[in-house]
């Protein structure tokens, strides 16, 4: 996984998302269409930017997630990320995240 990561490094404000994976079977075994299944809203933070240039002088302002936070994103937004893993990725700002779960 560490291989696959290293190819996309967030600018700024921007945090690299892995949504976790939407289960496509019903506890009796029954396949559901991809159409059918909503998308999942918990997702964990796979890389994170430098944060948002700081408007009082030089250097960036702090990001409130690191690495490895479980957090709670919007239903729709954020731009998808193809990479070679099959999984899927997500790059949010980060006033688009909605909260961080503990």
């Amino acid at each position: 996984m560490s291989n696959v990561i290293k190819k996309v490094i967030p600018m700024l404000d921007r945090i690299l998302i892995q949504r976790f994976e939407v289960k496509t079977t019903t506890a009796g075994g029954i396949l559901l269409p991809e159409e059918s299944v909503p998308k999942e809203m918990q997702g964990v933070v796979v890389a994170v930017g430098p944060g948002a240039r700081n408007p009082a002088g030089a250097g960036h302002l702090s990001v409130g997630v690191k690495e490895g936070d479980r957090v709670l994103l919007p239903k729709y937004g954020g731009t998808k990320v193809d990479m070679d893993d099959k999984r899927e990725y997500v790059l949010f700002r980060e006033s688009d995240i909605l909260a961080k779960l503990e």
